[in-house]
């Protein structure tokens, strides 16, 4: 099972690739990277969460008010990262880290359920960036900026280096950090870490912070994509990057996989939508098969394990 998710993605990309030649090309394989990378940016965020053996369903309201905030700091600040625009990028994560963190420790201290308070949290997150945009979509327009998009090397946009630069980032504080040990301690048996001496709440609390910053990046490569910040910035991340991290084989109940998995499920979960709009598929078609897939993926990864979103 621990090879499962390569051999699908191979299969997927050999069978779409059967199916239309068109498919197995670079600027192919650089759309499906553009779609991948802000997607594997929250779905790392998330990846972190669950291996904790909790649940966050805040991500659509952090993209959003990251990336709105982002917005309007970088036009207000001169509109480009020639100039000391360029401070609204580490604002952003600043931002997506304390709604983070927020969100843990109303986790935490208030002991509701993480499914619960991560839900609320990110209706919490859509409203206000609604409030702070009244509707209203925010250009993004600078050149450089787009330049995440625009400006290719080997024929992938800097966007996908960038977001393989975090992925190498998070899978550092996954394997080479204290904090990274204790998310698989915490998500292996809370009890456990408990007699061990481990602070399991703060824990928690630093690990849906540190998943606020991811969805921070993951909210300016999606500014950075369409060049607009709006309310709607953030949706169907949750889906897609719930779906990525249960079918790269990260376990629902935690303590197993880790980014490299989710890697991977994201570039399945992409492939098949890609290569659906290629073969020309109808879209309900794609939402079908993707949840289909995680049925399957759910099945096939308990395992006789009890699996629950209350911790």
């Amino acid at each position: 099972m621990k090879w499962a998710p390569l051999i699908v993605l191979i299969v997927l990309i050999l069978f779409f690739a059967a199916m239309e030649p068109r498919f197995f090309s670079m600027r192919n394989f650089a759309r499906i990277g553009i779609s991948s990378a802000p997607a594997l940016m929250v779905a790392i965020g998330v990846t972190f969460i669950i291996i904790m053996g909790s649940i966050d369903l805040s991500m659509e309201g952090t993209v959003s008010v990251c990336a709105v905030i982002f917005a309007f700091a970088f036009i207000a600040w001169g509109g480009t990262l020639a100039s000391v625009a360029w401070l609204a990028l580490p604002l952003a994560l600043v931002v997506g880290g304390i709604v983070g963190l927020i969100n843990g420790l109303v986790h935490v201290k208030l002991k509701i359920p993480s499914f619960m308070a991560s839900l609320a949290m990110g209706f919490v997150g859509t409203g206000f960036a609604l409030l702070l945009t009244g509707g209203d979509r925010i250009r993004v327009e600078d050149e450089l900026f787009r330049g995440l998009l625009t400006t290719r090397w080997f024929g992938f946009p800097i966007m996908c280096y960038v977001a393989v630069a975090f992925l190498l980032i998070a899978w550092f504080i996954q394997t080479r950090t204290t904090l990274g040990r204790n998310f698989y301690a915490v998500g292996g048996g809370e009890d456990l870490a408990h007699a061990s001496g481990l602070n399991v709440n703060r824990v928690r609390v630093m690990g849906f912070a540190l998943a606020g910053v991811f969805y921070a990046v993951g909210a300016l490569l999606a500014v950075g994509r369409i060049g607009i910040a709006e309310t709607a910035t953030g949706s169907n991340f949750m889906f897609v990057s719930i779906t990525s991290v249960v079918v790269g084989g990260t376990a629902l109940w935690g303590g197993i996989g880790g980014v490299w998995n989710t890697l991977i499920g994201v570039l399945i979960v992409n492939v098949i939508n890609n290569g659906m709009v290629v073969i020309g598929l109808p879209g309900y078609v794609q939402d079908g098969v993707l949840g289909a897939l995680v049925i399957a993926a759910v099945v096939l990864s308990t395992d006789r394990k009890s699996v629950t979103f209350v911790k």
